[in-house]
């Protein structure tokens, strides 16, 4: 079993395999995470590193930023006919313009 499995797991499924173990205690008062850990622990699970589980938030003037850097790159690669790299800085514009929609979305909503 990997981090990956526990965290597909519910957290009914979590609990019936923490109550598998004595060493965890309090299993019906833990929420997921805890409850992942603890098994993690347990069962000798390394947990990955926190950057690679946490959604990385940015500002809407941060993500316009980087588009504007990704513009300036996307006219040399033009000028250079590298059409790989290009469609990957376009893909890479696209991805930033649907996050700063989201983030908008989000405060309309919100």
């Amino acid at each position: 079993m990997e981090w990956k499995d526990l965290e597909k797991m519910t957290v009914l499924k979590l609990r019936e395999e923490a109550l598998k173990f004595p060493e965890i205690e309090g299993v019906h008062g833990k929420n997921k995470e805890q409850l992942m850990d603890e098994l993690a622990k347990a069962l000798g699970i390394e947990k990955p590193h926190v950057h690679f589980t946490e959604k990385i938030v940015h500002t809407k003037s941060d993500l316009k930023h980087k588009i504007l850097e990704l513009k300036s790159e996307r006219d040399k690669l033009l000028q250079g006919h590298d059409h790989e790299k290009l469609h990957d800085v376009r893909r890479e514009m696209h991805k930033l313009k649907h996050e700063i929609r989201k983030l908008e979305a989000k405060a309309a909503h919100g």
